[in-house]
C-alpha cells in the first residue's frame, strides 16, 4: 500500500480575506484526511484504535503555498513514518488541488497516541493496529 490518498473539501468558512484557507483551518483539514485513513480504512481492516481513543501528541505544520478555496477538494497523501510501542507518526502532504500534479502547499507530521478512555491513560498499540499501520508505512520508517 504505502501512501493513502484522501480528498478533503474546504468550506466557505475556512477562507480568510485573501481567499485562501486560514492556517488554523488547515489543521482541521489535515485532521479530516487522517480520519479518513484511521476511521475509514482502519474500520475496513479491523483496526479499532479509535474505539478507545486517540490523542494528538505532537503536530508540526509547514506552509509552503496558500490553499485557495475554488470549489475543488485538496488531495492529501498520508504515510506512516514512525511507529513505536505507544505512538505513531503520520506524514501528510496537502496538494493545492485535487490532482497529484498540483503543487504541495502544506506538509505536516503528526504524532498520535492511543488512549484508554476508561482508565484515562495512554495505552500501547494492539497487534491489529500495528498490522494496519504497517501497511501504510513509507520506505524510511522508524520502528521501535
Amino acid at each position: 500500500m504505502g501512501v493513502y490518498y484522501a480528498s478533503v473539501w474546504p468550506r466557505w468558512s475556512d477562507m480568510d480575506a485573501y481567499r485562501h484557507v486560514n492556517h488554523a483551518q488547515t489543521v482541521t483539514l489535515l485532521e479530516e484526511a487522517r480520519l479518513q485513513l484511521i476511521y475509514g480504512e482502519g474500520a475496513r481492516h479491523g483496526a479499532g484504535m479509535v474505539d478507545g481513543g486517540l490523542v494528538v501528541a505532537k503536530l508540526e505544520v509547514v506552509y509552503n503555498a496558500p490553499l485557495f478555496v475554488n470549489g475543488e477538494p485538496f488531495r492529501v497523501g498520508l504515510t506512516i513514518t514512525r511507529m513505536r510501542v505507544a505512538d505513531f507518526t503520520i506524514h501528510q502532504e496537502v496538494h493545492c488541488g485535487p490532482s497529484e500534479n498540483d503543487k504541495i502547499g502544506v506538509v505536516a507530521d503528526v504524532t498520535l497516541a492511543p488512549y484508554d478512555l476508561v482508565n484515562e491513560r495512554p495505552r500501547r498499540l494492539t497487534e491489529a493496529e500495528r498490522d494496519f499501520l504497517a501497511g501504510w508505512r513509507s520506505g524510511s520508517e522508524e520502528s521501535v
